[in-house]
């Protein structure tokens, strides 16, 4: 990509898209090493998990332990905010003042959640241990050490290449792999017929199975994406190593109805905004206008039309 620079930056970009994507692998092998599966050894999965948590730009002590309470929390509407998308229900959504909606939206507006977003969580956030309060001790010392490692390796290259030519390779590297990382975390649990309960009817097995995708992708995404789109096995059995995933597909074939997700399906799952308890589903913000007039539309819970 450097010597590219040399010819047009527009090859530049275009290798890109190629660099991002082995980054969004590494981030996958790093996440399996985070659940103790990449190797037999939890000593190996440390080791390499930290090392790639330079190059994703993610503290893996920190980021392991909240990432174990999604797996332990995931579609429980009683225990969200660690390790998770933000999302209200229909009635909490109602329920706050007009100010606070409109953040909510902003919020889960594309640009925000997949372009902004990201590249706070991975290039700001990360990078700030008092952003991320749930870590401990541990989870301290991982985002320092974490950073003393993305410190060395931006004043090596940049040592090596030059300043410039170091921002114009890895800034699109990062803007892109980040962003693809947030969006399939985010298709993963936010598509319609997803599953939330209260905690005390939450189940894990059903949360897994209905609650996590199977996103059915080309085979040349799947493998950049170590087959993590085969995310309700993942839930269902989070030891089970990213490259066995889709040979347990293959061994029980019922699998393959749970919660199907394709390509296409997936970009309609950008517009689902709130999870109606009612209906069992997430819809958008346009879909709750259509059930109200203006005037139900702002009023509190209690004075929504019984059929709503």
């Amino acid at each position: 990509m450097v010597w590219s620079l040399e010819y047009g930056y527009w090859i530049t970009l275009l290798l890109a898209v190629p660099a991002a994507g082995f980054v969004v692998r590494l981030f996958m092998i790093q996440h399996d090493c985070g659940h103790g599966s990449f190797f037999r050894s939890r000593r190996l999965n440390d080791m390499l998990g930290r090392a790639i948590g330079v190059v994703t730009l993610t503290p893996y002590e920190h980021w392991r332990k909240a990432h174990a309470i999604h797996h332990a929390t995931s579609g429980n509407l009683g225990r969200r905010g660690i390790g998770d998308v933000d999302l209200l229900t229909v009635d909490e959504y109602l329920a706050l003042p007009r100010w606070r909606r409109l953040v909510y939206r902003l919020y889960r507006n594309p640009v925000v959640i997949f372009g902004i977003g990201p590249i706070y969580l991975f290039v700001l956030k990360h990078r700030l241990p008092l952003l991320m309060p749930n870590g401990g001790r541990r989870g301290v010392f991982s985002v320092l050490w974490t950073n003393l490692g993305i410190a060395g390796f931006i004043a090596l290259s940049m040592v090596s290449f030059g300043v410039s030519e170091f921002l114009l390779v890895q800034a699109p590297i990062t803007m892109l792999a980040s962003s693809i990382g947030v969006w399939l975390f985010f298709v993963q649990h936010q598509f319609e017929r997803t599953y939330w309960e209260p905690d005390a009817r939450w189940s894990f097995h059903t949360a897994a199975l209905r609650g996590s995708s199977y996103y059915v992708l080309p085979r040349v995404l799947r493998w950049f994406t170590a087959s993590i789109g085969i995310h309700h096995v993942h839930h269902l059995c989070s030891r089970i190593p990213n490259y066995r995933l889709q040979e347990c597909l293959d061994d029980h074939a019922g699998l393959r109805d749970f919660s199907r997700l394709t390509l296409l399906d997936s970009l309609k799952c950008v517009r689902l905004t709130l999870w109606d308890e009612d209906a069992k589903r997430l819809i958008g913000f346009r879909q709750l206008r259509a059930r109200c007039t203006d005037k139900t539309a702002d009023d509190p819970p209690s004075a929504w039309p019984a059929n709503r």
